[in-house]
Parts: structure tokens; sequence; C-alpha cells
């Protein structure tokens, strides 16, 4: 079972955004570029490291370089629980006069 972001973010994941440099299998002096991004954990990135030998062991191009940055977008402190909601133009129990 797949963990939402929302809770992935509540345990300490951040946002890790990685663009990884690679040479053509066919055209080595050609370098080409690829963007890898998914919620991991500071500062070990095991699903970043994970990926990258991957890369190494199953696609053709090697890597010539990787820069990658990390963002964690909610704290535990940040999270409030909301009970109701409430639209525009509309409060419990009163309805607005139409013009």
């Amino acid at each position: 079972m797949d963990t939402s972001p929302v809770e992935l973010m509540l345990k300490g994941y951040g946002l890790t955004t990685a663009e990884m440099t690679y040479r053509m299998p066919d055209h080595i002096h050609v370098l080409n570029t690829f963007v890898w991004q998914d919620y991991d954990l500071a500062p070990d990135y095991p699903r970043l490291f994970e990926f990258i030998e991957f890369w190494q062991g199953s696609i053709d191009g090697p890597l010539h370089s990787v820069r990658f940055t990390h963002r964690k977008q909610l704290r535990a402190g940040e999270w409030r629980h909301v009970v109701g909601e409430f639209k525009i133009g509309e409060f419990p129990g009163r309805r607005l006069r139409k013009p």
C-alpha cells in the first residue's frame, strides 16, 4: 500500500529533486539531462541512492554528474487537523440575501 505524500511529510520526508547529467550511449561526447523527484529522508537519501544504483546497473547512459536539492515542505508542528469547511459566501445556518 502506497503512503500518501502528507503522511510521508509528517514522518520527516522532504521533496528531493535531482538533475542527472548523463552521456548518450551511442554518442559519448553528447550530454543529456534527466530530472528525478521523490520524497526522501535527509541526510542519507536512501531513495535517491537506490535510484542512482538502479541507473548504474540498468541504464546504458553513464552518469556524468548528479545535482540535487531537498526541501521539507511540512513539519509535524505545522500540521493542523481541520474539522469543518466553509464555502465562500455560505455560513452555517444562515443564507445570504440575493440582490
